[in-house]
Formats: structure tokens, C-alpha cells, sequence
């Protein structure tokens, strides 16, 4: 009897001991879960699945525990298996479309002519006004940041009607949408639109249409600027653009070498060929820009913003986007605009030219190479980007947001 209860404490003792060392295990796996950036639903799953494998084999590996119970546990242990995988799937689905409602949404807002609509409008009549005719002739794409803008165009100078972004046709844009700079630079060269709105085109996108044997034909409409952004929580409040093109060149990788905490730098990224990594490949010019971790390039220019503005994020994240669509599209309170060289970037430091990283954006058509640009052949197009560069369509791009480029 003696001996029995002297096993039975030893297998008590050693059933402690190893639920102390799979805790540590589960609660480092936990915090590297967290510092890793897994989205919640992942970070979440990591110590449930952690504690019940702990309990499971805590009591398969002590003698003294029934097979009725080790059974009962291992069932248990089997149903949070698969109940932590249908949550696990379930969270990687709704993440994505929660990203995708999140970017409709948005454009939602700003439909030329949806009720309650955040598009500028004139005060007066505008003086162009296209027939349903000539209205139905024109196919217009762009940005999401300058979808504001374009709107406000259309609805200045378009019959009412219902432009849906999406309305089911060939590749399911509509008339006047809005699919991204990637797919609209795509969509112009396959003549699946007329004109875009756009910042520059990059390199890849240049030996893109050289390859088709188009050439772009760009209009400058207006100017904006392009800005990074860090955590509100960040203390750093600025940067010198030779310190923006240290950090993403890896030469500075510490919050410490800027003033700030002694905290890794973890320098977010957009797509390739969006309108926002082609703005930081011409700030570094040939200074080669750092390759992302995968989880560290980001595809939408909301992503970027959500997750710079993340408390994981807080005290080491840095992103960036253009002004307009980070301060007044999204309106997100938790990340902060740097100042750069000292100047923060407003309407104001724009026109005067004192914030150092503005950029022109543009009306874009394209041609094969060597025929004249569709703004001399198409009288539509051609009075629709008159219209853009006299004051009625330059005083909507201030009211949008923007800046003109007066």
C-alpha cells in the first residue's frame, strides 16, 4: 500500500513536472504566435491547442489514470482538434473577404451618384455635359485612392444613372470602376478601358505595354502626396527622406538609430506594380529596396494602414500611402503621418512644394506605339480631359481633396 502511494506521487510529481515544461513550451509558441503578426484567429488557436494537448498528455502518461478517462480525453482533445480547425479555416476565409467588403465599402461611399454620397460636387452646373450617347462610350478605371476623384468627375459630367463598379460584363467591372492601378494599367493595354486615373506607370509596367507594342499617353490632373505613417503610439514623429531610404534599404533596421525605442524596425510593403510601391521604388531610385517577408508585403492599401495601426504593430511598424486616401478615405486614429525633412505633408506643403515627396497623378489612355494618343482621335475623351484641366475639373480636384495642379 505504501509502495502504491509512493508510485502514485511520483507520477503526480512527474505529471507536474512535464505540464510546467509543455507550458513554457505552449507559452513561448504563444508569444512568438502574437510577435509573429498571426492574425487573431491564428494567435488564438496556438495556446487552446496548446492547454488540451498539455491535459491529454498529462493523463495518458500517468498509470493511475483509467482507460475510461484516457479515452474520454483523448475524444475531448479530438473535438477541439476539430473545432480549433473549422475556427482556423473560418478566420482565414473571413479575413480575406472582410478586406474586400472593407475595400467596396469604401467605393461604395464615394459612387458618383449614390445616395449620401462623400463626392465633390460643383456648385453650378458643369459646362460639359455628355449625352447618354456619348457617356456610354467612355470606360473609366483607376485607383482606389483617386476613385474620389474620377467619381467626382463623372458625376459632374455624366447623365445620372447607376455606374456600378461591378455589374457582371466580360471580366465583371463595370463602366466607370475602379479595379486597382495593377488590373487598370492590365485592363488599358487589353483595351478593356479607355482611360485611367492613375499614378505613374513603373517599370514593369512600362516593359509591359513596350511588350503588347502600346505606349502610354499620360495628362497630369493634379498632385499628391506620398506619406509613411508609423503606430500612434510610436514616438517618432519624423523622418529625413535619407533615413525613409535607410530603413527600406535594411541599412537602419532599429527604432533606436530614429530616436525612438529600442525596437526592430518592421518596414510594411505594398504590392508590386501598385501605384504606392511604384511612389517608393522612384523615392529610392537606385538604392535597392529591401525583399519583405511574405507576411510583410501587403496587397491592399487598407491592409497596410490596418495593420501598421495594430496594436502588435505598435512600437515598431512603419507603412505608407498617399495622403488623401490614409487621412481622409480610411480615417484610421491609430496611426500617425511623419513629417519629413520637418515638414508634415498637408494641401498646403504640397502647393508650395516644402513637403519633399509629392507627386503628380494622371489621366492615362494608350495607343499602339507610333498612332496618335485616343485623345486626338476620340472627341470624347479628348473633351473630357479638356473639362479635367479647366477650373470646373481642376476646382473638383481641390474640393475631392487634392491638389491642383495650379
Amino acid at each position: 500500500m505504501e509502495n502504491r502511494r509512493r508510485e502514485i506521487i511520483e507520477e503526480i510529481f512527474k505529471a507536474v513536472l512535464l505540464a510546467a515544461f509543455l507550458g513554457g513550451v505552449v507559452f513561448f509558441a504563444s508569444v512568438f504566435a502574437f510577435l509573429g503578426m498571426l492574425p487573431l484567429y491564428g494567435a488564438v488557436l496556438v495556446p487552446v491547442v496548446g492547454v488540451a494537448a498539455i491535459i491529454l498528455i498529462v493523463i495518458l502518461a500517468c498509470s493511475f489514470s483509467g482507460p475510461k478517462l484516457k479515452r474520454r480525453a483523448l475524444a475531448v482533445f479530438c473535438l477541439i482538434l476539430a473545432g480549433s480547425a473549422v475556427y482556423g479555416v473560418w478566420g482565414w476565409h473571413d479575413s480575406g473577404i472582410a478586406e474586400l467588403e472593407e475595400r467596396d465599402n469604401l467605393l461604395w461611399k464615394y459612387g458618383p451618384f449614390e445616395e449620401e454620397s462623400l463626392v465633390a460636387t460643383l456648385d453650378e452646373e458643369a459646362d460639359l455635359k455628355f449625352s447618354a450617347q456619348e457617356a456610354e462610350s467612355l470606360r473609366l478605371d483607376g485607383a482606389t485612392a483617386l476613385y474620389p476623384v474620377y467619381s467626382a468627375f463623372v458625376r459632374a459630367t455624366f447623365p445620372e444613372g447607376d455606374y456600378r463598379v461591378y455589374d457582371g460584363t466580360d471580366d465583371g467591372y463595370g463602366q466607370i470602376t475602379c479595379s486597382g492601378t495593377t488590373h487598370a494599367y492590365q485592363r488599358l493595354l487589353e483595351g478593356r478601358t479607355d482611360m485611367i486615373f492613375v499614378a505613374g506607370p513603373s517599370q514593369a509596367q512600362l516593359e509591359m505595354a513596350e511588350a503588347a507594342g502600346m505606349e502610354y499617353h499620360l495628362t497630369p490632373i493634379g498632385r499628391e502626396a506620398f506619406v509613411f505613417f508609423v503606430n500612434s503610439k510610436n514616438q517618432v514623429e519624423g523622418l529625413t527622406v535619407e533615413q525613409v531610404q535607410g530603413i527600406y534599404s535594411g541599412e537602419i533596421t532599429n527604432w533606436k538609430e530614429l530616436g525612438g525605442k529600442n525596437q526592430k524596425i518592421r518596414p510594411f510593403q505594398r504590392a508590386a506594380n501598385s501605384g504606392s510601391q511604384t511612389a517608393l521604388e522612384r523615392l529610392m531610385g537606385d538604392i535597392p529596396i529591401i525583399e519583405p517577408e511574405e507576411r510583410d508585403r501587403i496587397a491592399g492599401m487598407g491592409g497596410i494602414i490596418r495593420e501598421v495601426a495594430s496594436y502588435k504593430n505598435y512600437d515598431n511598424a512603419i507603412g505608407f500611402s498617399f495622403r488623401f486616401y490614409s487621412t481622409e478615405m480610411v480615417k484610421n486614429g491609430d496611426i500617425r503621418l511623419l513629417a519629413l525633412d520637418g515638414v508634415l505633408p498637408t494641401k498646403e506643403t504640397i502647393r508650395d512644394g516644402s513637403y519633399p515627396v509629392s507627386n503628380r497623378f494622371f489621366a492615362v489612355t494608350a495607343a499602339p506605339v507610333g498612332e496618335p494618343a485616343p485623345q486626338e482621335t476620340d472627341g470624347a475623351i479628348k473633351d473630357l480631359l479638356d473639362w479635367i484641366l479647366s477650373e470646373e475639373g481642376q476646382e473638383l480636384v481641390e474640393k475631392t481633396g487634392y491638389v491642383s495642379l495650379s
